[in-house]
């Protein structure tokens, strides 16, 4: 079955991406999980996001388009990355959402993956 871990970050986390001194310690923990899960055969997808201030929010109300600047939720911990795994199970999946980097700083949201067609 596949899940979604979705990866929730604070907004020092997001700093973190690109401060000369922290940055070599965010990305290789990152890369680190990464090549774990591909190593381990149980990645199908995933990437990072952009920060939260490059998002761009639409919804329709009554057949209007409004768009906000910025993301969906207006909280101190974002969305920041996704991987897509294929596991027996939601134990399994937590099992991987539990080494996952964000885990120990912010939210790893564990999701099936709906089957579409």
């Amino acid at each position: 079955m596949q899940y979604m871990i979705m990866t929730y970050e604070e907004p020092a986390a997001f700093e973190a991406r690109t401060d000369t001194h922290k940055s070599q310690a965010y990305w290789g923990a990152w890369a680190a999980y990464a090549q774990t899960l591909q190593e381990s055969g149980v990645m199908v997808g995933g990437s990072g996001l952009q920060p939260p201030h490059a998002g761009t929010t639409l919804r329709l109300q009554n057949g209007q388009r409004q768009i906000q600047d910025g993301p969906y939720a207006d909280t101190k911990e974002q969305l920041g990355g996704y991987f897509v795994i294929e596991v027996p199970d939601l134990d399994s999946a937590l099992d991987w959402a539990a080494r996952c980097p964000a885990a120990a700083g912010g939210a790893v949201e564990v999701r099936p993956v709906l089957v579409m067609g």
